[in-house]
């Protein structure tokens, strides 16, 4: 057994509370090298009485690892704990200290989970873990006030650029909403909304106004009723990294250098303000001049964004925030900002657009969820550019999984493509089996899908200003198929529990092959999912329990013959399977 392998600490992924009473416990492994693994766990004041052993599952694994979890509900709140590993004949005994041959005599020297205090617990919001996203640029989405154009306005539907305008608006989301309805997405992500310069908004002038190319705050009221009347919730993205050049604040600081009353509200280099060989003398986002980086340290600007994420959620009701580049805001703003937030709404869902790991924001003080990029480059690898084989894509699936607290994977944003990326069909290079295929285990997989306007009547699309093409409404030129993928995928997702917060396991992800079986699983059902990630058709072969089984696309029996399911797909296939109970 190598026990340099193994890790566990207290806190973070590895011991948390997932609710006011239980607690989960993990730990990591060499892979494929610890046969059995326990927790050792009780009460510390009544140690004798209370201590249990527990049996641990294999919660995950990646290429080098294997990682455990169980889940223990203590009486009275608290934990002591140890594990005990097994391989073999080897039998260790894991204390906070050391590993021991026989169990330790002294509970002391254990590890702890002192309290679980209801105030220190991650807690997301219930329906983000029901939900099913679908993303608006508002600028590029539909034109249903032609008063409110910007000047120069180009006809609808021509080519996308960095600096020109179509006249899309929050109308036109009202005008189409029966579209978003009938698709059956029950949340709507928008771009920012607010007054800035550009098409995208994320060069915010005025927090506290709705940019007029987009409407007012009444129209924006309307579409929030709207959207509730139908079970759509609303979530809105605050750019408070950084703000825009025509910022009043940093309009004043352009006017007024170091005299001005502003000049710590931002992170000023050098006087006079000016950029030096492409480089600015203040901090900005990237080297965008136009954004210069807020100091969200200082108590003004603190107190002015906290009261415009108030204002809105107070004004209009909506039910959360998107926070962009939230990782290179402090720590204790985004504290600060939790707690106006819940205290207004306790169901708002406050998600960070963070692109990495993602573990310090996901401990209860600040943010629910962040978009899942790590799982966004796992599928596009395997699925769309074919990079390594199932078993590789299982590892990085695991890895991304085993990170994070189970209530912070269930509402983490799961996305394949957006405003920032290169469109999905474009990237399977207009294979939509291939699409269909990544959409499918994106549907699938714990947290909440998201579907960039569009995808689902096939636009196309390279990178940015590619990707920002205005949305195609002749009907004639929809892809009404994909529409009906889509369709179905969500009633599916909608209609299975388990395919939405399920316990995953992976029955077959091996080196060298192009498919997948995995199951979800839960109190109501169990669904064995086998995809086939290769041009050819494929026959795929798995052992399950003795059952009956049914294709939940069909409702046709499906039989087993010998404890096995044999499966013919075709290329680029997916079929999924439940138990009949």
């Amino acid at each position: 057994m190598l026990l340099e392998a193994v890790y566990h600490r207290p806190k973070l992924n590895w011991c948390y509370a997932y609710d006011g009473r239980t607690i989960h416990l993990r730990i990591r492994t060499k892979r494929d090298d610890v046969t059995a693994v326990s927790a050792m766990a009780g009460d510390k004041y009544i140690w004798d009485q209370s201590m249990a052993y527990v049996p641990m599952y294999k919660l995950a694994a990646d290429e080098l690892f294997d990682y455990w979890e169980c889940e223990i509900v203590p009486e009275y709140r608290r934990l002591k704990y140890g594990f005990v590993l097994e391989s073999g004949q080897e039998k260790y005994w894991m204390t906070e200290y050391d590993f021991m041959e026989q169990p330790p005599e002294n509970p002391d020297r254990l590890f702890e989970y002192p309290f679980i205090n209801p105030v220190d617990v991650l807690k997301t919001p219930e329906w983000v873990k029901d939900a099913v996203f679908y993303q608006i640029f508002p600028e590029r989405f539909a034109n249903g006030d032609p008063l409110s154009d910007p000047k120069g306005v180009l006809p609808w539907g021509g080519t996308p650029e960095r600096d020109n305008f179509f006249g899309g608006d929050l109308q036109g989301v009202i005008d189409h909403i029966d579209h978003l309805s009938k698709l059956g997405v029950n949340a709507i992500y928008f771009t920012p909304i607010f007054t800035a310069t550009t098409n995208h908004k994320y060069d915010t002038e005025d927090y506290m106004q709705i940019d007029p190319h987009f409407g007012d705050i009444d129209t924006l009221k309307e579409l929030v009723k709207i959207c509730h009347e139908r079970g759509i919730r609303v979530l809105l993205d605050a750019v408070f990294n950084h703000s825009g050049r025509t910022f009043a604040p940093f309009v004043d600081l352009q006017k007024n250098g170091e005299k001005s009353r502003y000049r710590e509200w931002f992170h000023v280099r050098e006087f006079p303000i000016a950029v030096k060989d492409g480089v600015p003398t203040y901090d900005t986002f990237a080297f965008e001049p136009l954004m210069p980086k807020l100091n969200t340290e200082n108590p003004e600007v603190k107190e002015y964004l906290l009261k415009a994420a108030a204002y809105w959620i107070e004004e209009t009701d909506i039910d959360g925030w998107r926070l962009d580049v939230a990782n290179e805001v402090d720590h204790e703003f985004w504290r600060e900002f939790r707690r106006v937030v819940k205290k207004l709404k306790p169901d708002a869902y406050i998600l960070g657009e963070i692109w990495h790991e993602a573990s310090p924001w996901l401990m209860g003080d600040q943010f629910d969820a962040v978009m899942n990029y790590p799982f966004t480059n796992a599928v596009l690898d395997f699925f769309v550019d074919g990079i390594g084989d199932a078993r590789n894509f299982a590892n990085a699936i695991g890895k991304q999984f085993s990170r994070y607290p189970r209530q912070a994977n269930e509402a983490t944003f799961n996305l394949l493509d957006s405003h920032d990326t290169a469109r999905l069909l474009t990237r399977c290079e207009g294979n939509k089996d291939k699409m269909k295929l990544a959409a499918q285990f994106q549907f699938t997989y714990t947290g909440t899908p998201c579907i960039y306007y569009g995808d689902e009547i096939g636009m196309t699309g390279g990178h940015d200003p590619e990707c920002r093409k205005c949305m195609e409404w002749d009907e004639a030129k929809q892809d009404l198929d994909l529409f009906s993928f889509y369709q179905e995928l969500i009633g599916l997702r909608l209609k299975y529990s388990a395919l939405r917060t399920g316990n995953l396991k992976f029955l077959s992800a091996e080196e060298g092959s192009s498919s997948l079986v995995y199951t979800r699983e839960d109190e109501k059902d169990k669904i064995v999912i086998f995809m086939n990630n290769a041009s050819k058709p494929q026959n795929i072969k798995v052992s399950v329990e003795e059952a009956r089984w049914e294709d939940i696309r069909t409702s046709e029996a499906v039989s087993a013959s010998n404890g096995a399911l044999n499966i013919k797909l075709p290329a680029y296939g997916c079929v999924m399977l439940r138990v009949v109970k």
